[in-house]
């Protein structure tokens, strides 16, 4: 709420404008320019929106200095030891903690919701096999609103409802099909009887031609990495699902607006990065190489997996992941695996270096969810698809928010242009 007893006051040529403050429940106050291009005829200019608020939300909280991540005021490593992402699910979908019968109810929903329509199996081989599961992704649920009209109705608070229920329960069955058609197998139905994290498994790695029983060190490991990753404030894809949906846009174009910006390298393929760095590194003997190129600000190369664009401290989420990661590799025996040999040393070593300490570049949440999922066997190429299942919670608590706010309008972010000015158009012959 704003505190009508402070004012921030900005001095343009002389003139004086006072620009009501904001106190939020925890973290910086905020300076209102809602109203300064009408008042003063300028506006901000803050590439990449580092120190602009977009929106009010009460679902995640980041401290980036502290290295403290929240969801509605549950730190993360809480939720990812006595928690599991179901329960994180309705959190932040509904703002509490279920009770015993509520968490029951809504598990049950998800479950009963995890099949697709069957049409849409066609859409799986209209594309080629080396199509890139996020591309295939993408595509299909961008085309889920052409089978279930009957949760497209932003302005109908129960089709809101059902199209939540149906991206949770969906994402990791179109996330599993999507891998075994790039990989030439079968389709796998998804099974009731199984948990979330296990049934995404199963359709990930079982065949029809033997039983598949998921481990549950390995069942559990998964849903820590959903779990962790199931919101993270207002990244980039976040904001992408927030835009798409101030337009008004039906809730399944909005997810699939959203799994396009995860793909960028620069956010939800960073895991992706940080294996293909580990490979080009290859054996621990060059580690000691690509430590010093790191360190020299003249060579282009960077340490993927390391270091976060918010925090500034130790990524809360990792210290789970690492747990994890050392619960994976001690359970397959993957010791001698070349590229886990050299992710480990490399941890090792960044974590005791004193330039890594003082730059904070602290092993992040990719770094060590990369190891997990590549030990458990999963192509790099799987990374973001399955970083996509898991932000899909995200993504529709965020769109619920959005659309609920009654402040809410049509994003439209301002330029800083430096173009030509105004010139008379030219004849070709003239020219």
């Amino acid at each position: 709420m704003a505190d009508t007893t402070r004012t921030a006051t900005l001095t343009i040529d002389g003139q004086t404008y006072d620009l009501p403050m904001h106190s939020p429940s925890v973290g910086p106050d905020v300076i209102d320019i809602t109203k300064l291009y009408g008042q003063a005829g300028v506006f901000t200019h803050d590439p990449g929106f580092t120190s602009t608020s977009s929106c009010e939300s009460s679902i995640t909280y980041i401290d980036g200095i502290k290295g403290e991540l929240l969801h509605r005021g549950y730190p993360i490593d809480q939720l990812a030891e006595k928690s599991h992402y179901l329960e994180v699910c309705y959190l932040l979908l509904y703002g509490e903690l279920p009770s015993a019968a509520e968490l029951e109810t809504f598990e049950s929903t998800i479950t009963r919701h995890t099949m697709i329509h069957e049409q849409m199996h066609n859409f799986f081989r209209g594309f080629r096999r080396d199509a890139h599961p996020m591309a295939t992704m993408v595509g299909v649920v961008g085309a889920m609103s052409a089978f279930y009209h009957d949760s497209t109705d932003i302005t109908d608070e129960r089709q809101r409802e059902i199209a939540s229920h149906r991206l949770i329960a969906k994402m990791p069955t179109i996330a599993a099909m999507a891998y075994k058609y790039s990989i030439g197998q079968p389709f796998v139905y998804p099974r009731n009887d199984l948990s979330y994290a296990a049934n995404f498994l199963r359709m990930c790695f079982a065949v029809p031609a033997e039983e598949y029983v998921v481990d549950p060190v390995l069942e559990r490991a998964m849903d820590r990495i959903f779990t962790l990753h199931a919101d993270h404030e207002q990244n980039a894809s976040t904001s992408t699902v927030r835009l798409a949906s101030s337009s008004g846009a039906n809730p399944f174009a909005c997810i699939a607006a959203g799994i396009a910006c995860l793909w960028g390298p620069a956010h939800g393929g960073a895991n992706q990065a940080c294996l293909e760095m580990l490979k080009e590194i290859g054996s621990v003997d060059r580690i000691p190489e690509y430590i010093a190129r790191a360190k020299d600000k003249d060579d282009p190369f960077r340490l993927m997996g390391f270091g976060h664009r918010v925090y500034k401290n130790f990524d809360p989420r990792a210290k789970v992941m690492k747990q994890s990661a050392d619960e994976v590799l001690e359970l397959l025996g993957v010791e001698n695996n070349p590229l886990l040999q050299v992710a480990k040393e490399l941890e090792r070593i960044a974590v005791n270096d004193a330039y890594f300490i003082e730059k904070k570049l602290f092993p992040n949440v990719d770094f060590y969810s990369g190891i997990i999922l590549e030990a458990m066997g999963f192509p790099t190429s799987m990374f973001t698809p399955i970083f996509a299942v898991s932000r899909t919670v995200g993504w529709i608590s965020q769109w619920k928010e959005q659309l609920a706010d009654p402040a809410m309008k049509i994003g439209r972010p301002r330029q800083l242009y430096m173009g030509e000015t105004l010139r008379d158009y030219v004849e070709i012959e003239d020219r």
